[in-house]
């Protein structure tokens, strides 16, 4: 695999660190990461150096892309400074809310913005990035926007923009359920009298053996979970529960819908 060209990471928090950690693994050109925090320096290596703030980037510097992974609420104060990219390099955005025509109009109209959707798992790789690649982007700059967010997982792309609404309360949101969950499970451990140690761990391997057998399997997932339901065993007793009068369902859908319409309100 070929070098990485040149890149400019904007923020260095859990995700930008996270994708830098892959692009490292690929092989950078010069780069340079853009974070004023103390702990930021700690990224820097021999092709990566961490600046304080844009302007102090070199004059002669010319990424190909630059990746916007800074808090949304940040964006209208950070954002600008890039304006001087704009024409020459992809703006891969995963500020969380902020729409291509939001972040387009920071850099001053006319930028070629990708909008991404990563999660939590890619900080192990595990992640999975959905994507949009706004008006004037071109097939290379997507091809590269596809590589560079591959370093956290896998990458699918929506063609309309909207999508990302339910991308960001199902994928976005998902691993909060998943970690829910597994809070929930190990509480009903501590219920019926189970070691704390014990409902820890039985919860959380439950919750990543489970994981790795769908990912493994072939099956839907709906015919493992017939697998494990014996009729008229303890399984079938307990969705019995959570099934009943269609609860869990109803509950998860509403709770995905209250999701959908927050990420509308705050796209604007």
């Amino acid at each position: 695999m070929t070098t990485l060209p040149p890149l400019l990471l904007v923020g260095a928090g859990r995700m930008g660190g996270a994708l830098l950690a892959g692009w490292r693994e690929q092989g950078l050109s010069r780069g340079f990461v853009i974070d004023p925090s103390l702990g930021a320096q700690s990224l820097a290596c021999p092709n990566i150096s961490v600046l304080a703030d844009a302007s102090l980037l070199p004059p002669d510097f010319a990424p190909e892309a630059i990746v916007l992974a800074v808090k949304p609420q940040m964006a209208a104060a950070v954002v600008p400074a890039y304006k001087r990219y704009v024409g020459k390099a992809a703006f891969v955005s995963i500020m969380a809310g902020k729409t291509v025509q939001g972040v387009s109009h920071l850099l001053g109209g006319s930028a070629a913005v990708i909008r991404a959707m990563p999660n939590t798992p890619a900080a192990v790789r595990q992640g999975i990035t959905v994507a949009f690649a706004g008006p004037n982007v071109s097939d290379s700059q997507k091809q590269l926007g596809e590589r560079l967010l591959t370093a956290a997982g896998e990458v699918a792309w929506v063609e309309g923009e909207a999508m990302l609404d339910p991308v960001t309360a199902i994928s976005g949101g998902g691993p909060a359920y998943v970690f829910l969950l597994t809070e929930l499970l190990e509480k009903a451990g501590l219920d019926q009298g189970l070691p704390p140690e014990l409902a820890k761990r039985m919860a959380r391997q439950t919750v990543v053996g489970s994981a790795a057998l769908l990912a493994a399997s072939p099956e839907a997932p709906e015919a493992l979970r017939e697998a494990v339901t014996s009729p008229g065993g303890t399984t079938a007793e307990a969705l019995k529960l959570l099934r009943a009068d269609d609860a869990l369902p109803k509950i998860f859908k509403a709770a995905i819908q209250a999701a959908v319409d927050r990420s509308r309100e705050l796209s604007g």
